[in-house]
């Protein structure tokens, strides 16, 4: 049987287009985009959505926790399905649960935790994210400086090792805490390598490129300020194929500097995070990290001192903030869903074409979260 969706709008990853039509397989892909809904098969069964936006599930790249819970020690299959979940319900399908710095205890139980998910296909899990610990101290944020050190020959084969048993892994590390031959070693072994919580110059992130590393870890943030002799890391972003992910809640990052972001970098150079933590859809107003509070006020997660520590935005909500800063609608969508999902190699996610995902989303006109639909099944169907 197919099933075809309609809305007064399709974003199919790349344009926008108005009064079209997807249809689905019965094994839950993306059958066909149809530019003109009388173009559907005549016994396919067609829910009209009506006013509004149905868009490919979002992906996001850095998700620490949701639903109450964080990743870290306590951290099994069970906690990961429960973090995906809340974020199916605010509208990523497909999400990096991130661990924050932590012991090498902790960061193997979350790899195999990973490893299970993975194995079990659990919705919405697309890989892991272990941001840290190999970091510059002077730019660590909310992570914790007992936690940061320089990644060992035994760090490095525990994460090439990973790597085999994952759909995806994304480590973040600062270029002073790494050596170019182990940026090249976690490269050859799929990682993919992110620049990130560095005070490096903008010569030392253009050679991290060159040995191998293709992102950068939420742009601006935790990294030394461009200068007009010194770029350092935000430079190097701005002006190499790096490709940046970005923080766009009205706190993290300044409207002026998420223009020059969006100004210098291409199309598919710079792409959304949520940065989200346990308070991701929950109505908790603090928890712990690390052992240290962690509070939720006026749309911020700080620290007691008033450190940030993550960001309190779902990616529908960072979109809508683009489009109100005028960013294209269709450009600030692609930053949530085709773009990172190209970053993790996930062609089947992000899009509306033949053969992928029929993981969607539905968005009101307002660009609010409606619906969620997975393997083209939205709840009540």
């Amino acid at each position: 049987m197919i099933r075809a969706f309609k809305a007064t709008q399709i974003f199919d990853g790349w344009t926008l287009h108005r009064n079209a039509a997807v249809s689905v397989t019965a094994d839950g892909r993306i059958a066909a985009l149809h530019l003109q809904a009388a173009d559907l098969p005549a016994d396919a069964v067609v829910t009209d959505l009506g006013e509004g936006l149905l868009a490919p599930g979002f992906v996001d790249l850095q998700v620490n926790g949701g639903d109450g819970v964080m990743v870290g020690p306590d951290t099994d299959i069970a906690q990961l399905a429960q973090i995906c979940a809340a974020h199916i319900r605010l509208g990523s399908t497909a999400i990096l649960p991130t661990l924050i710095s932590d012991t090498p205890q902790t960061t193997r139980r979350v790899i195999a935790a990973g490893i299970a998910a993975a194995r079990e296909d659990v919705p919405g899990f697309a890989g892991l994210h272990l941001e840290g610990p190999h970091l510059d101290p002077a730019r660590k944020g909310a992570h914790d400086a007992a936690f940061l050190r320089p990644m060992t020959e035994s760090d490095l084969d525990l994460i090439c090792t990973a790597a085999q048993d994952l759909p995806v892994l994304l480590v973040t590390v600062a270029p002073e805490s790494v050596t170019l031959d182990q940026i090249t070693a976690l490269d050859r072994a799929g990682v993919i390598v992110s620049l990130g919580h560095s005070d490096c110059s903008a010569e030392h992130a253009r050679a991290a490129h060159d040995a191998g590393a293709r992102c950068v870890t939420h742009l601006y943030n935790a990294m030394g300020a461009l200068a007009n002799r010194a770029p350092g890391l935000v430079g190097a972003a701005l002006t190499t194929p790096l490709v940046a992910g970005i923080i766009a809640d009205g706190v993290h990052v300044a409207p002026e500097c998420l223009q020059v972001a969006l100004a210098m970098k291409p199309a598919d150079g710079l792409f959304l995070v949520s940065d989200a933590m346990a308070v991701a859809g929950s109505n908790v107003d603090h928890f712990t990290l690390n052992g240290r509070r962690i509070l939720r006020r006026d749309n911020r997660l700080t620290l007691e001192d008033g450190t940030l520590a993550g960001a309190d935005i779902s990616l529908p909500q960072s979109v809508r903030h683009l489009v109100e800063l005028g960013v294209d609608t269709a450009r600030a969508l692609a930053m949530a869903s085709r773009v990172p999902a190209d970053v993790i190699g996930a062609q089947d996610r992000g899009r509306i074409a033949p053969g992928a995902r029929a993981d969607l989303i539905f968005l009101a006109p307002d660009l609010t979260i409606q619906k969620t639909c997975l393997s083209g099944r939205f709840p009540e169907q």
